[in-house]
């Protein structure tokens, strides 16, 4: 994991992150003395419109709607927020928590980067799998001369 994990990234690894490693450590971190959040947004259940990208002419599309839950919380003033897929109130509170602890530079950013990086790391080995998987489908043409 890069030294300099932007605070998108960190977000997107945030609400990939899963709901007993997320939600530990938040409880944690109260645990250990982190002064408690203002909740600016209650944790919300709502749907958003999921856009991709055809992959050859590169055109973008809807293809539905994804069940998501979102949350806002404050902390010391400053900001953080969550949205992860599904309706998991308790995650999205705790990842909401973990961006404002990281946005404000407090010592427990470096359990919330290790966190993301273990994420981070179990991404890219699933998406290695899946490659290598598709990889044993892959057709080889012999070119005729």
């Amino acid at each position: 994991m890069p030294d300099t994990l932007t605070r998108e990234r960190r977000c997107e690894l945030l609400a990939a992150a899963g709901h007993e490693e997320i939600v530990t450590l938040a409880e944690r971190l109260l645990a250990d003395g982190l002064p408690r959040p203002t909740v600016v947004q209650a944790p919300e259940v709502g749907m958003v419109v999921l856009q991709v990208r055809e992959p050859v002419e590169e055109t973008r599309f809807y293809l539905g709607e994804v069940l998501v839950t979102e949350c806002s919380v404050e902390l010391d003033g400053v900001p953080g927020w969550c949205m992860r897929s599904g309706d998991d109130r308790i995650a999205a509170l705790a990842g909401a928590l973990l961006d404002a602890v990281a946005a404000a530079g407090l010592p427990a950013l470096t359990d919330i980067d290790a966190l993301c990086a273990a994420v981070a790391e179990r991404q890219a080995a699933e998406e290695a799998a899946e490659w290598a998987d598709i990889q044993a489908t892959t057709v080889a043409f012999e070119e005729l001369t």
